[in-house]
C-alpha cells in the first residue's frame, strides 16, 4: 500500500487549509481511513475518520473546524481544515485505524506539513 498526503503549507492563525491522500495497493473503499498528525516532539495522533460509507468520527480537538471526506472513486480521502490554531502545526499523515492507537498498515507516506503561524 502506498499514502501520498498533499496540500500542505504555510497559513495564518484562523485560515483554512484542505489536505488530500492518494491511496494506492490496496482496495480503498472498504477501509475506514484516518488522517494522523505529528508535532514535533509529540506522538502520532489520530485526528479524523471516516468509514467506507461515509460515517465521520473526530477528535474532540478539532471537532466543529475540521471536515474529513473521501472519494471512493479515486481511492482518496481529504481533510478540510478551517479556524486554523498554532496548535494544528504538524505533520499530516493518512493511514487506516485499527484497534486503539494502531494502524492496520505499517506503512506511512511522507505526510504532509501544515504550519500555523503569523
Amino acid at each position: 500500500v502506498q499514502f501520498v498526503e498533499s496540500g500542505g503549507g504555510l497559513v495564518q492563525p484562523g485560515g483554512s487549509l484542505r489536505l488530500s491522500c492518494k491511496v494506492s495497493g490496496t482496495d480503498f473503499s472498504v477501509y475506514t481511513m484516518g488522517w494522523y498528525r505529528q508535532a514535533p516532539g509529540k506522538q502520532r495522533e489520530l485526528v479524523a475518520s471516516i468509514t467506507g460509507g461515509g460515517s465521520e468520527n473526530y477528535e474532540s480537538f478539532v471537532k466543529g473546524r475540521f471536515v474529513i471526506s473521501r472519494d471512493n472513486s479515486k481511492d482518496t480521502v481529504y481533510l478540510q481544515m478551517n479556524g486554523l490554531k498554532s496548535e494544528d502545526t504538524a505533520v499530516y499523515y493518512c493511514n487506516v485505524p485499527w484497534g486503539d492507537d494502531n494502524t492496520y498498515f505499517a506503512s506511512w507516506g511522507q505526510g504532509t506539513q501544515v504550519t500555523v503561524s503569523t
